[in-house]
């Protein structure tokens, strides 16, 4: 069953001197236990789509259904907060608070603090491979690979089925880029997340259980895994 879906989305990015077609009547469905890659060229489409998804704006026309719900009809700063986890090229960690400080934001946001939260924060640490001797580091004493799998860590704080990734190895080298991808297939898997990432890595999208290419504003469904039996 689908955990975020879009229909007959179209998005324009108008300015003062031109209107940009961005997506053009796009459908589409994720569920929960798949990982998903979209590719395309710069400009493409892809991310504003997950832009839409992730609940940063509203579609010009078409719906995106969260759980059933068109995220329409919801409070976006509640959905960004407490439904939508995203991941980013640039991983985005706080740099005045330290990596448990990191994780454990987004639980606080939703009333989950004192050592709860901070325990919470270590399974989680440990659960990207990391070792509970970062939890006291700032972010500028990690590694890249290690600060994007800290920004995975603090996704998955959110609480949600739902990890929307960009460009998660845009900045890493090979050996770090290959251990993102192995924990985002792993966290589908065996965790049940629904995993979307916009990417170039050909390696993300040759391991994808469904890749969707968008082209101009269109969508197409180029591979689809089949099932294990």
């Amino acid at each position: 069953m689908s955990i975020i879906e879009a229909h007959d989305v179209t998005y324009k990015y108008v300015t003062k001197y031109q209107t940009v077609n961005a997506l053009n009547g796009v459908n589409c469905a994720f569920e929960e236990g798949r990982l998903y890659a979209l590719v395309g060229k710069s400009g493409s489409g892809k991310s504003t789509l997950l832009s839409l998804m992730a609940g940063l704006m509203l579609p010009t026309t078409g719906e995106i259904v969260f759980e059933g719900k068109p995220t329409s009809s919801i409070n976006l700063d509640k959905y960004r907060r407490e439904n939508a986890a995203v991941i980013y090229q640039s991983f985005r960690l706080l740099p005045l608070l330290t990596v448990s400080e990191n994780v454990t934001y987004p639980m606080e946001l939703r009333g989950f603090k004192g050592k709860k939260a901070r325990d919470k924060a270590a399974e989680l640490i440990k659960k990207v491979g990391l070792p509970d001797t970062v939890l006291d580091r700032f972010p500028n004493m990690l590694s890249g690979g290690e600060q994007q799998r800290v920004a995975v860590a603090r996704a998955m704080s959110m609480d949600t089925k739902l990890l929307l990734a960009d460009e998660p190895t845009g900045n890493l080298d090979t050996e770090n880029s290959r251990r993102i991808i192995d924990l985002l297939i792993d966290l589908a898997h065996n965790d049940g997340y629904c995993v979307v990432v916009v990417t170039h890595d050909p390696e993300i999208a040759s391991r994808a259980d469904t890749t969707y290419r968008i082209r101009d504003g269109v969508i197409f469904e180029e591979k689809q895994a089949v099932p294990a039996v």
